[in-house]
């Protein structure tokens, strides 16, 4: 029997530019848990104590904004694109 290691993303989000492209890839998919998803496992992959205090938040409060159903309010999440270095920008919409 072959034993798989579960895939973790946040082993792979060590640089500014593969974390804009995962949160980009995030932002295309209409759920908005998937957006939080991306936003914890870059979170872990930087260290949750960390971003939090990068935040300005407390820790109990990043894990309770990026919990699965959370519906964080805007500041905290600017807070938190903030503290990882990557920004939102929008852009026309393509049929």
């Amino acid at each position: 029997m072959t034993k798989y290691a579960q895939f973790d993303a946040s082993d792979y989000l060590d640089d500014e530019d593969t974390i804009a492209e995962y949160l980009t890839a995030a932002l295309e998919d209409p759920n908005p848990d998937v957006f939080l998803a991306a936003v914890r496992d870059i979170a872990r992959a930087k260290g949750m104590a960390q971003l939090a205090k990068d935040a300005g938040l407390g820790r109990e409060s990043l894990y309770k904004a990026l919990t699965p159903g959370a519906k964080p309010r805007y500041d905290t999440v600017f807070k938190l694109l903030h503290a990882l270095g990557v920004k939102l920008a929008a852009t026309t919409a393509h049929s």
